[in-house]
């Protein structure tokens, strides 16, 4: 990890075991109501992993804290500027993409607003959210794929789509130039529920 990735690992390593430690919650409990591994939930909060976005956002429903909690400093009742270049990365592709997570709300309904980009040929793959999360993507520069639930949605420049990101999605540039697109995430009910299926490692 560069030096950028690490701090935020360990920023994030520092927020769930703080949540976890909240609720005295073992870490064989937090890893049972996330759906991860023990061994998983002890590299994050030691800041050595760097997690998927999948993992991320399992133990952040558990926590019932939402996904921006866990990147962003305590709830104020002040603005949150969040400057250029000083999002959360938290996908990086093979070819130099990324997804950033620019901003957020809080639970129980939280709002989630990404900046991606997608290099010549990267796909990036997400597992089905909790019931009822809805997504709205707005494509700023290039053009992608989008798949959802098996079908694929051809978009380019200025196109948006909206969909449910309760089941399986992907974001895909075949293209020849790179990609850049708007993602609106939002996630009804964070921490009323928790996962069950296993998250990736």
């Amino acid at each position: 990890m560069d030096d950028d990735a690490a701090t935020l690992a360990r920023a994030i390593g520092a927020r769930v075991k703080r949540e976890r430690r909240a609720r005295e919650w073992t870490l064989d409990q937090l890893a049972a109501h996330a759906g991860v591994s023990r061994r998983m939930v002890v590299n994050v909060e030691h800041g050595t992993a760097n997690p998927s976005v999948s993992t991320l956002l399992r133990l952040s429903d558990a926590l019932g804290v939402g996904l921006p909690a866990l990147v962003e400093p305590p709830v104020s009742r002040t603005a949150s500027l969040t400057r250029a270049g000083a999002g959360a990365v938290l996908w990086t592709g093979e070819s130099g993409g990324r997804g950033t997570l620019m901003a957020g709300t809080h639970p129980p309904d939280v709002v989630e607003l990404w900046d991606w980009t997608l290099a010549t040929g990267e796909r990036h793959e997400s597992e089905a959210h909790t019931d009822g999360t809805r997504e709205l993507l707005h494509v700023r520069e290039g053009a992608i794929t989008v798949e959802v639930d098996g079908q694929a949605h051809e978009l380019g420049t200025g196109d948006a789509l909206t969909f449910h990101g309760d089941v399986p999605h992907s974001y895909a540039n075949p293209h020849d130039e790179s990609a850049r697109f708007s993602l609106t995430v939002f996630e009804p009910g964070v921490g009323t529920t928790y996962r069950t299926e296993k998250a990736d490692a």
